[in-house]
């Protein structure tokens, strides 16, 4: 189901793209015009084109959105080759496909500083996540796979460890493939849980390097534990991030939320609808979610569908999969 941006007055928006270069041109349109039809699909507007020169027809603020998605594409394609993966990104950050704001509410870019480099909020919700990791002291990110949650979580930890707002990253995560029983499994603690924190490596690879992550958790400044084995202590000092929560119980749960320490601050991610616990075990996550509601210094960040900033088909797929949820629930 196609996305339905703001209404608003119907416009005309004019723009020139220069300098003007065919190969460019081409390249910015697609085969077969494909990523011109990405934008007017997701954004419901209608897009002429006569060389260099564009004409988009539609609701103003939408007019408004593809007039600028096609100048940054413009600018990108002079330098590489653009993908629909990147018009997608595009259209997300664009903010159509989020409620409007009050009269008051600023749109602010959040970025992240690393030592590789910035990384950039893509749209509201992650906007709101960032904001929220940066401010309290335990945050939760709850949604579907692709929306960024635990990039963005790590990308905070990192930035607060070179800022020493912190003197460690602990990288927690159940093991419940393993069915929390890690001693069969070769090698030591950190080699037993590699496989389960692999999402996160990527990201600290990404963000620091290969060698400085490695001595950094030779010397127990990047922590990794299993969930299972954190009763007992107490955090401080650290950015503590559990990933895939979904899968923790609700003694577990309770359990990592008590262990935050004095100056430390805590991330929890996972997506309720894809919880890998036995059939009579219910989600740590999904309960957290609905006691601490409210609760001063807690903060809850739901992403949808909308958020997904992988292939656009995750995006449907996510969707379907919803609605299909829906169905089944409004069945019973």
């Amino acid at each position: 189901m196609p996305e339905e941006p703001p209404a608003g007055e119907e416009s005309t928006r004019d723009l020139v793209l220069e300098p003007a270069d065919n190969a460019r041109l081409a390249n910015l349109c697609g085969q077969f015009d494909e990523h011109v039809r990405q934008i007017e699909s997701r954004l419901g507007v209608e897009i002429r084109a006569r060389g260099n020169r564009f004409s988009v027809k539609g609701a103003s603020a939408a007019a408004e959105a593809a007039g600028r998605v096609l100048e940054l594409l413009y600018e990108e394609a002079a330098t590489e080759t653009i993908e629909p993966s990147r018009v997608h990104v595009l259209l997300q950050e664009s903010g159509m496909f989020e409620p409007q704001t009050g009269q008051g509410e600023t749109q602010a870019e959040a970025v992240v500083h690393t030592r590789r480099g910035r990384i950039r909020a893509r749209g509201p919700n992650q906007r709101r996540y960032i904001d929220a990791v940066r401010q309290g002291d335990l945050c939760f990110g709850i949604g579907p796979a692709g929306t960024g949650k635990t990039w963005l979580a790590v990308a905070c930890a990192v930035e607060a460890l070179e800022r020493e707002e912190v003197r460690r990253i602990v990288l927690v995560r159940p093991a419940v493939e393993a069915g929390e029983r890690l001693g069969f499994l070769p090698g030591d603690m950190s080699q037993k849980v590699d496989p389960y924190l692999r999402p996160m490596y990527d990201a600290l690879y990404e963000m620091l390097g290969f060698d400085r992550v490695a001595r950094l958790i030779e010397r127990n400044v990047i922590e990794v534990a299993p969930l299972a084995f954190m009763r007992g202590r107490t955090l401080n000092e650290a950015f503590v991030i559990l990933d895939e929560a979904q899968n923790s119980t609700v003694e577990q749960m309770k359990m990592f939320l008590t262990r935050i320490g004095f100056g430390s601050r805590a991330v929890v991610t996972g997506d309720i609808t894809q919880t890998d616990l036995p059939g009579h075990r219910a989600s740590g996550l999904e309960h957290v979610s609905r006691i601490l509601d409210g609760v001063a210094g807690v903060h809850f960040i739901w992403f949808t569908a909308r958020d997904v900033v992988r292939h656009p088909l995750v995006q449907r797929i996510v969707e379907a999969y919803a609605r299909a949820d829906d169905a089944e629930a409004g069945s019973r």
